[in-house]
Formats: C-alpha cells, structure tokens, sequence
C-alpha cells in the first residue's frame, strides 16, 4: 500500500501547487494543439498528476486509494507501471481527436484510476464498489458494465467538460492489462462472473 500512498501524495502534492500556479499547469497539461513535436508527449503523463479543483483531486486520489491496495497487492513495484500506462493510454484518444482544436486541454488522473479500478474488477468481480450517496456496495462487475455504457454514451454526446473518453478507454486498459499478466488470460475471470456470489 505504501506505493500507493506515495502516489496519492505526490499527486496531492502537484496537483495542489498547481490550483495557484497557472504556468504549472501550461506546462504539464494535455494540450494536443501545441504538441507537435515528441518532446511534449510528455504531457500524455504529466496531465494526470493536476486537477481542476480540490473535488476533482479528492475524488480521484480516494478511489485511487481505496482501490489501489488491490492492484498493488498483486503487481507489487509493477503497480507504478500500470497507473502511468494506464494515463498515458487513456490521454491518447483525446490526444489524436483534438490536434487541431485550439481550445481542447484535459487534466486529471481519472484515466489512471479508471485502470485501477478496472483492473479490481477484473481480479474480483464479485467484489463490492460503494458509491457516494448510495449506502450500500454494488457488485464490481455491475459497477463496470453500468459505468462503460455511461462513459461511451456521454463521450458519444459530447458535451460538457469532463474527458468521458479517458475514463472509458483507461477502464479497457485496466481490464486488458489484468488479462494480459493473468496466466489464466481470462479464463479465471469468466470463470468467476459466471458464478456469482452476492
């Protein structure tokens, strides 16, 4: 859990710094219209250590914290490898989408977070996800499809400000990336949503 921690604080930290420093967040932002050039691809990574606001950045370093305990029981050290991929993966669609959109910047860690969670889902489907306002834990895999339809339903529309297409395709991430270093490749989580236990 410590790395987790340490993730969450730097973050914190970063991010906090950057609620009143606005030439931070020029320089550390997804901003495709101005990245031309391989030396601002950084920007694909470093975006997802900023915030909007303290509800943004308490938001997502809850889950994260809630959530990451689990991915980083199982990949250990190789946690740090899956939540920066899992960045960079889901700042990517919004990257190609926007090279010629002067007024598109994103911010935020939830395509991190949306591959940890993910990748919860994947290892314990049956697990529960509690949800603000609602007092009892639903079933991850529930959790998962509802929020998949959601995100790919509002990126669909368009509308607002809110990066729907990050938070989808970091959630693809996580699951494929759960997958991939299952040995079974899948087989145990088909295994364990087609015997439920509530």
């Amino acid at each position: 859990m410590i790395i987790t921690i340490i993730v969450v604080a730097i973050t914190a930290a970063i991010s906090i710094t950057g609620f009143s420093n606005e030439a931070l967040i020029n320089k550390l932002i997804l901003w495709p219209r101005i990245m031309h050039s391989p030396t601002e691809y950084y920007r694909l990574l470093t975006s997802g250590f900023i915030h909007a606001d303290w509800n943004h950045l308490l938001f997502n370093m809850m889950t994260l914290y809630f959530m990451g305990g689990v991915a980083e029981n199982v990949l250990g050290s190789g946690f740090i490898t899956l939540y920066a991929t899992g960045i960079i993966v889901a700042s990517l669609p919004s990257f190609l989408k926007n090279k010629n959109n002067s007024y598109y910047r994103s911010l935020g860690a939830s395509g991190g977070v949306a591959s940890i969670i993910f990748f919860f889902i994947y290892f314990y489907p049956w697990g529960k996800i509690s949800i603000m306002f609602i007092p009892i834990g639903i079933p991850a895999i529930l959790f998962g499809a509802l929020y998949l339809m959601y995100e790919a339903y509002m990126s669909k529309r368009g509308q607002g400000n809110v990066n729907h297409d990050a938070h989808f395709w970091g959630s693809v991430y996580g699951l494929v990336y759960a997958m991939i270093i299952d040995p079974t490749h899948g087989l145990s989580f088909l295994n364990a949503i087609s015997n439920p236990q509530f």
